[in-house]
């Protein structure tokens, strides 16, 4: 089992199949249509295999996958953070959502910095990778803050939106 981790305001779970509401939310979210893109997960239940099949089965495999952000002062489920193996990349991918309402208040860098903190800690990675659309100012802001270096552009595999590459 992947561990839990804990910052000032935020616990980090790993993600499981309680999360499949907040997975639908953020995955049909505008923000996570536009700079991520369609996964095609149209109902709560959908979200689950998602969770299951993706998510579940990466941890299973290499230790590490996605965590659910919780807020500590109510325990609200407001966003995602995760360590990611993805086709096409050869280190593992740093990744981030927030649900909107939670935006720009910090989560998402106190989450990711916790993150980037674990990832050689606790799974001995020496270099992450994070990509983005160009057009996501936020996050290539956020990455920038977190110590990434932007690399070149990218495209993933079967893909053709060109991305950022970054390396930390």
């Amino acid at each position: 089992m992947a561990p839990l981790y804990s910052t000032e305001r935020l616990i980090l779970k790993p993600t499981d199949l309680e999360d499949a509401e907040l997975f639908f939310r953020l995955l049909n979210s505008p923000k996570w249509l536009q700079n991520i893109g369609e996964r095609n997960i149209h109902s709560v239940e959908a979200a689950a295999e998602y969770i299951s099949e993706k998510i579940i089965s990466q941890r299973e495999q290499i230790g590490y996958s996605s965590f659910t952000i919780i807020r500590k002062e109510d325990q609200m489920k407001i966003g995602v953070s995760g360590l990611y193996k993805r086709d096409g990349l050869n280190l593992v991918d740093l990744g981030f959502a927030l649900l909107q309402e939670f935006e720009g208040k910090g989560y998402a860098f106190e989450a990711t910095r916790k993150l980037v903190d674990k990832a050689s800690e606790d799974f001995q990675l020496e270099q992450l990778a994070a990509i983005t659309v160009p057009t996501n100012a936020a996050s290539r802001k956020l990455l920038e803050k977190l110590g990434f270096e932007f690399s070149k552009m990218f495209r993933l595999p079967n893909d053709e939106k060109e991305l950022c590459y970054y390396l930390k």
